[in-house]
């Protein structure tokens, strides 16, 4: 075992020991049962483009949480940190103080999605060590209670420097949270009809269970990538994210990492896609853009549909447009790459076939438009999820003020 500080480590232990006879005693007496289930942590990403609207929705149900993420800063060319939140500027002061008398901690996020300057800066002894420092001066200098490292798109050869990479921040930062965020790994057999022999990925999941404090996995964005749902699915299916592939997803995380670290990624927001039926079977899903429940509650309106609850748990219609919605592209979703650990993200533009693989993929009807969001009932049947599988919680993307306003009745 490794400790970043042996002192605070013994004294725990001593009274964790000296504990454990009268909690035993207490449980036993009580119930006869020697298991205690932690209550599952609540978090939150906010995004800095809607600073506004999500810190007033955080402080509005500041209760619920465990966790709050300011999202997030950035990383330079040189490795150097960049603020866009301004952080010591209103609205976040309020927040932040607000969350601390609370006792909500404040573990905000730094976001890095450039494949070839994030390895070029961790390969680095000297650029890495320059990294780590900036971000333990930063966690200090605000008394941050930790930081979530958001690092997507990474190379596979960048596996080995991203490892170090946490090693050494883990190490440097004492007492304060490393926590993880990391893209959703589907398993293969559920990602390839073939599975390929050269698999690499850009995450070592050893590496993160030693040196992360907490795991946050983005099981969202699930899209075409598991073949076996998809060719199991009536009709169309682009889901956010099926209890079922989050279950996977999750099941194949704790094989290395600690159920007790993990925390399942949810998200809150919904695609519109032009869907295209194929010869042969299947459909070619071209994504237009995000949209938060609002946008398709009125184009439901506006066409006199009634939203549907799907195979997934989510909601979800579709209508043929007389005329093209104007759809505002959010940027919280169009991250690309082109690490296997970045399966959850999809193309623009997907087959997904549910019939003969050898069929010519030819149009054979209209285009029609197809909306699939997750409300506060998709988000109830992440939260039984996590309760079943035991592991630490959930963290919501994103507080914005754009999700289902019944969520906050499913967080009490």
């Amino acid at each position: 075992m490794q400790e970043k500080n042996l002192s605070v480590y013994i004294f725990s232990s001593l009274i964790i020991i000296s504990l454990v006879g009268f909690c035993h005693t207490a449980i036993a007496a009580t119930s006869g049962k020697t298991v205690i289930t932690p209550p599952l942590e609540i978090s939150g990403w906010i995004p800095y483009w809607r600073e506004a609207s999500g810190t007033a929705e955080a402080l509005a149900h500041i209760a619920s949480f465990t966790e709050i993420s300011p999202f997030g800063f950035t990383v330079k060319q040189d490795g150097t940190l960049f603020d866009p939140m301004k952080i010591n500027s209103d609205p976040w002061p309020a927040l932040i103080a607000t969350a601390k008398s609370h006792k909500v901690k404040i573990i905000p996020t730094i976001t890095w999605s450039d494949d070839d300057t994030i390895d070029a800066i961790l390969r680095n002894p000297k650029t890495r060590a320059a990294h780590v420092a900036a971000i333990v001066a930063l966690v200090k200098s605000n008394n941050f209670d930790g930081i979530d490292i958001d690092y997507e798109g990474k190379k596979a050869e960048t596996e080995k420097y991203f490892s170090l990479f946490l090693h050494d921040l883990w190490y440097a930062i004492g007492n304060k949270v490393v926590s993880c965020t990391i893209e959703a790994r589907t398993p293969l057999d559920a990602r390839f009809a073939v599975i390929p022999k050269d698999i690499q990925y850009a995450n070592d999941y050893a590496a993160i269970n030693k040196y992360c404090d907490q795991v946050r996995i983005m099981a969202y964005d699930q899209g075409t990538v598991d073949l076996k749902l998809n060719k199991a699915a009536q009709g169309p299916y682009v889901p956010v994210a099926d209890p079922q592939w989050v279950e996977k997803v999750i099941r194949l995380a704790e094989q290395t990492i600690a159920k007790k670290k993990i925390v399942i990624g949810v998200a809150t927001y919904g695609y519109v896609y032009n869907v295209q039926p194929l010869q042969g079977g299947g459909y070619q899903y071209d994504r237009i853009s995000a949209f938060d429940q609002n946008y398709a509650t009125d184009i439901a309106s506006q066409f006199g549909i009634t939203p549907q609850r799907n195979s997934a748990g989510e909601l979800s219609f579709s209508y043929t447009p007389t005329s093209t919605p104007v759809v505002m592209p959010d940027p919280t979703v169009a991250t690309t790459s082109t690490s296997l650990d970045t399966s959850t993200f999809m193309q623009t533009s997907v087959t997904n076939s549910i019939g003969s693989t050898t069929a010519p993929q030819i149009p054979i009807t209209p285009p029609f438009r197809l909306l699939w969001w997750s409300d506060a009932s998709a988000i109830k049947d992440k939260i039984a999820l996590a309760k079943k599988l035991g592991v630490r919680g959930i963290v919501l993307f994103k507080l914005d003020g754009g999700a289902d306003p019944a969520v906050w009745n499913v967080l009490k």
